[in-house]
């Protein structure tokens, strides 16, 4: 009779501490904010930098925010938003310039049309993509997204490797990326005409 009672609250017990456990764990993951890693390639290929952490607003910055704007926030989407850098490097597009009242309307087209070929109709984190298999989607204009995670586990989408992974904004996940997913038509059309005669 005695060891009747033993076993059951050696069970209980076990099972207080798992549940213990689980909370710590989810604790510490709702509450771990993201890092930015930078490579420098004067420490080698397998040193990384540590940087001041960035927030979520920051790390989307003005242009992202316009995209994540034209969604609904209560419908699951994933979004590659390119980061400051990219929209400055592969558009040129420079916020104390393309937002102003002459030029508002050209960049909303602009974006609209990155927002198209980038975003995903699905939930989409990093811990879903295996790290030994490609996954692909279609985008919202029917561009074809092959994605897949390297060894750090970053996302990488059609060759544009993220910055930042898993930042949530309502029902919406958003992956900062190093590049502007387009496709080959709406490339050639922002890129500069260098052919021009003086």
């Amino acid at each position: 009779m005695r060891r009747g009672y033993f076993v059951k609250n050696l069970i209980a017990f076990v099972g207080v501490v798992i549940s213990i456990c689980c909370l710590l764990v989810i604790m510490v993951s709702v509450l771990q904010l993201p890092e930015v890693t930078l490579r420098n390639k004067s420490t080698g290929p397998n040193r990384i930098i540590r940087t001041r952490k960035v927030s979520k607003d920051e790390a989307i910055g003005r242009f992202g925010e316009m995209m994540i704007e034209m969604l609904p926030e209560d419908l699951a989407f994933t979004v590659f938003v390119p980061s400051e850098k990219a929209f400055q490097r592969d558009l040129k597009l420079q916020l104390n310039d393309s937002l102003v009242a002459e030029k508002r309307n050209d960049t909303y087209a602009v974006v609209s049309r990155i927002l198209g070929f980038s975003a995903v109709p699905h939930t989409l984190s990093s811990t879903t993509v295996s790290s030994s298999k490609e996954v692909f989607y279609d985008s919202l204009s029917g561009f074809t997204l092959y994605i897949s995670k390297d060894l750090d586990g970053m996302l990488v989408v059609n060759r544009i490797r993220s910055e930042m992974v898993d930042l949530k904004r309502g029902e919406i996940i958003v992956h900062i990326m190093d590049g502007v997913i387009m496709d080959a038509e709406f490339e050639q059309a922002v890129q500069p005409d260098y052919t021009e005669e003086d």
